[in-house]
C-alpha cells in the first residue's frame, strides 16, 4: 500500500484492527482511566454509550462514571441489521451477553432511546478530522444517528493515534461532530456540519 490517503476501508480497518490486538493490557488500562476521568464533562440527562469490545477504547467504569455524574445510560440492543434499540444501562450486573457475543441491557428497549440523548458516544476504528468516521462496516451507527435529536453532540471514541486526517466517505457515511480520545480529550471537528 503506497500513501493512505489512497487506502480503502478494507486497508484502514486491517491496519486498526491489528494495531488494536497488538496493544498491551496496560496501554489499555491506562487509555480506559483516562476516559473514565473525562466521562464528567460529557454528561447530560440520557446518553448513549456503548460496551467496549475487541480492543475500542472505554470500559465499564466510564459508563459507572457517567452515572454517578446524573447521567441515565442507554446502551445499544443487538437484532437484525438496521437502527439500533436502546436499552437502559443499570450497572454490570444488569448485562447480558446478546447477539455477537456484546453485553447489552438485559430490560426492554426504551422507545425512541437514541432520540432522547444530548450525547452520543458512538465506537469507531478511527474519525478524521472532517468528522468521517470509520465502524466496523455493518451500518449500525450510520443508519441509527438518523433518530437522534438535532443538537445532540454526535461523539466518535477513539484512540489518539486513530483521530486522522483523513479517511474514506461514501455517501451514506454519517459525520461526527466530535472525537474522544484518551488523552485528547473531547475535540471539535472541523467539518462537524451543526453536530
Amino acid at each position: 500500500m503506497a500513501d493512505r490517503q489512497e487506502w480503502d476501508k478494507r486497508s484502514w480497518r486491517e491496519e486498526i484492527l491489528a494495531r488494536r490486538k497488538a496493544l498491551p493490557a496496560e496501554t489499555r488500562e491506562r487509555e480506559a482511566a483516562a476516559l473514565t476521568a473525562a466521562a464528567g464533562a460529557l454528561a447530560a440527562e440520557w446518553v448513549c454509550a456503548y460496551v467496549p469490545v475487541g480492543g475500542e477504547p472505554g470500559s465499564l467504569a466510564m459508563l459507572d462514571a457517567l452515572r454517578a455524574a446524573g447521567s441515565r445510560v442507554l446502551l445499544p440492543l443487538t437484532g437484525e441489521p438496521g437502527p439500533l434499540e436502546w436499552g437502559e444501562y443499570t450497572g454490570p450486573e444488569g448485562l447480558r451477553r446478546g447477539r455477537f457475543g456484546l453485553r447489552e441491557p438485559a430490560g426492554a428497549p426504551l422507545a425512541n432511546g437514541i432520540a432522547r440523548a444530548a450525547t452520543i458516544l458512538v465506537p469507531a476504528l478511527a474519525v478524521d478530522r472532517r468528522g468521517v468516521r470509520l465502524g466496523r462496516g455493518a451500518g449500525y451507527y450510520d443508519r441509527s444517528v438518523d433518530a437522534c435529536r438535532g443538537d445532540a453532540r454526535l461523539i466518535a471514541v477513539v484512540r489518539d493515534d486513530e483521530l486522522v486526517e483523513r479517511l474514506p466517505e461514501e455517501s451514506h457515511d454519517r459525520r461526527m461532530g466530535w472525537a474522544l480520545t484518551p488523552f485528547g480529550g473531547l475535540r471539535r471537528l472541523e467539518d462537524h456540519l451543526g453536530n
